[in-house]
This record gives C-alpha cells, structure tokens and sequence, in this order.
C-alpha cells in the first residue's frame, strides 16, 4: 500500500480516520502492518501491500 493512500482512506464501517501501523516496507510501500479505527475500534490488515478493508466478520 503507498503512503499516499492515507490521504483518502476511511474506516468503511464508521468513516473515520485510520491510523497506520508499519510492520515492513520498502522503499515504495508498506508491504506489511495495520490500519487502526479508534471510532469503532477496529483494526484493518495490511498484507502483501493490500489493505484488507472488509469489516470484521466478513474476512476469512
């Protein structure tokens, strides 16, 4: 995921801001980590440089 999409990304259950969570990047992209939704407290995936944005209960 590029940084830059932190500009116009919303938690989609709630529309609040996320905060973002490095756990490796390169020089590029944020390859792995976390969105976080202090609104409705939910936390987000990033793997393989795709945000998983699905709610909760609908991930598998």
């Amino acid at each position: 995921m590029k940084r830059d999409l932190m500009e116009i990304l919303a938690c989609p259950l709630c529309k609040g801001s996320l905060k973002l969570t490095v756990e490796e990047e390169d020089e590029k992209e944020v390859i792995k980590g976390s969105l976080y939704c202090e609104g409705c407290s939910v936390t987000y995936p990033i793997e393989e440089t795709i945000p998983n944005l699905l709610p909760p209960e609908l991930r598998t």
